[in-house]
């Protein structure tokens, strides 16, 4: 089953340490190990396995059985700004996004 978050306002290389963290390990462990990080990417992280999860259930399968075979956090839109500097000139800022997808096995 999969689950897709789009559009998550923070940086790829910054989400990408959760999904290493997750990858590869059971449903419930990976909840728990989420439940106890001090990142700001664990909230949605948790709504997006959550989600997987629901979508698995309503597909027959047991809660139990379920690991997480494939996490991806790829790029999205780029918000460009701009600061003013001195002497007329000016230095974007870039506003990243990610897409975190979420596959159980």
């Amino acid at each position: 089953m999969k689950a897709i978050l789009k559009n998550y306002r923070q940086s790829p290389r910054k989400v990408r340490l959760l999904a290493d963290l997750v990858r590869g390990k059971k449903v419930t462990d990976a909840l728990r190990t989420l439940s106890f990080v001090d990142k700001r990417a664990s909230g949605p992280f948790i709504k997006v396995i959550n989600s997987a999860v629901a979508n698995a259930k309503t597909t027959g399968r047991a809660v139990e059985t379920l690991k997480i075979a494939k996490v991806a956090v790829d790029k999205g839109m780029t918000y460009t700004r701009f600061m003013p500097r001195a002497r007329g000139s000016a230095s974007p800022i870039n506003r990243r996004s990610s897409h975190i997808t979420i596959e159980l096995k």
